[in-house]
């Protein structure tokens, strides 16, 4: 990928490409080989298992898909950026951060996701 934008970009593109070859195909060129994919309720080591987790996803949401609502925040090789995934009457189902680090040749080993906002602060 020529910027980190296109590689966001290309990540979430492969959690909406229902064909399997295809989404393979897209999980190679964003992430390392021996990346690691962690969501609240799921955890993926490796390409195959990250588009194994889409496919689950896209099961458990049927017509579904997810865009970057928001701009990505970048340092160091790591960074975050807003999500939200959409069902087909353009309502967001669920919204999240995602946060993640960058080999040195630009491709995603790691993402850590968050779903929903943030926690509000302790009153006490």
């Amino acid at each position: 990928m020529t910027n980190l934008a296109d590689t966001v970009d290309t990540y979430l593109a492969g959690w909406n490409e229902p064909d399997a070859p295809r989404r393979a195909g897209i999980v190679d060129q964003v992430w390392a080989g021996g990346g690691r994919l962690i969501d609240p309720p799921l955890d993926a080591t490796g390409r195959d298992q990250i588009s194994d987790m889409a496919a689950t996803l896209q099961a458990q949401f049927p017509g579904h898909h997810f865009v970057r609502a928001s701009g990505i925040d970048e340092h160091h090789n790591h960074f975050r950026f807003a999500w939200d995934l959409v069902a087909s009457d353009g309502s967001v189902t669920l919204s999240g951060i995602d946060v993640g680090e960058l080999d040195a040749d630009g491709t995603i080993s790691r993402i850590t996701g968050f779903f929903g906002a943030l926690p509000a602060a302790d009153a006490s």
